[in-house]
């Protein structure tokens, strides 16, 4: 039987030094990795920017135009003084001696309840809206933001423009703009924010504020063959957007 040559030795010691190498290679990029994901961690979660999870609208338990303004009526109730006066029975003791009128009624429950102590001075609820049918394209953002806003009894225009300019137009028509959110508003996107698109931006609508200044919102699109769906964004996220109110 043949028998194998010995391997040099000086062949052996490169065997060993090559083995070693390929380790601290492997040892080397298993670090990095390592501190690539722990760095990648407090990123995910300190970035304002990041894209909320998109959930199905709940149509069961959204806000309703009436559940809409009887909020408000019961918010400008105003608290009884000590002492009182018979006003007779069929007077109410909680109703206010002077009302905002304007002739869409959702707006006169606002601004006499929830939004009294916020609506700027001059407003004028009664301004043009710029309404003459929904002119918008199906399953569109526009469209569902058009929709929903009839469907809560607000004021949205038929020729507003682009998701992203809704609320320059919305200012020019005389509609109350601002970036602090309320329920029933219109949330304006800009061009690329928060997932919207570049070109044409986006608009959806507040359903909810939370106590944290949270909103969860209903929004459309062309994907999404007019089923709406939500998504939560955080106050920080909220504080870099425009809201259209009415």
């Amino acid at each position: 039987m043949a028998r194998h040559a010995a391997v040099p030795a000086m062949d052996r010691r490169s065997v060993r030094l090559r083995r070693t190498r390929r380790r601290s290679r492997i040892a080397a990029l298993g670090l990095a990795a390592l501190l690539a994901a722990s760095a990648a961690v407090p990123l995910a979660i300190l970035r304002p920017w990041e894209t909320p999870r998109y959930t199905a609208f709940d149509t069961t338990t959204a806000v309703s135009r009436a559940s809409l303004t009887e909020a408000s009526r019961s918010e400008s109730r105003a608290t009884p003084s000590s002492g009182s006066w018979f006003l007779g029975s069929d007077i109410d003791p909680d109703a206010k001696l002077t009302v905002r009128e304007a002739d869409n009624k959702t707006v006169q429950a606002l601004i006499n309840g929830r939004d009294e102590a916020s609506v700027p001075a001059g407003f004028d609820p009664d301004h043009a809206d710029g309404d003459t049918g929904n002119a918008y394209e199906f399953s569109q953002c526009t469209w569902w933001a058009y929709v929903r806003r009839h469907q809560l009894g607000l004021p949205a225009g038929s020729h507003m423009g682009n998701g992203a300019d809704w609320a320059d137009t919305a200012r020019r028509l005389g509609y109350w703009v601002d970036f602090t959110p309320r329920v029933g508003d219109v949330i304006c996107f800009a061009r690329g924010q928060y997932g919207s698109d570049a070109t044409y931006g986006h608009v959806g609508i507040v359903e909810n504020v939370g106590a944290d200044g949270s909103i969860t919102t209903s929004e459309c699109g062309s994907a999404y063959d007019g089923k709406p769906f939500s998504r939560t964004f955080t106050a920080e996220q909220a504080s870099q957007l425009q809201f259209i109110h009415y």
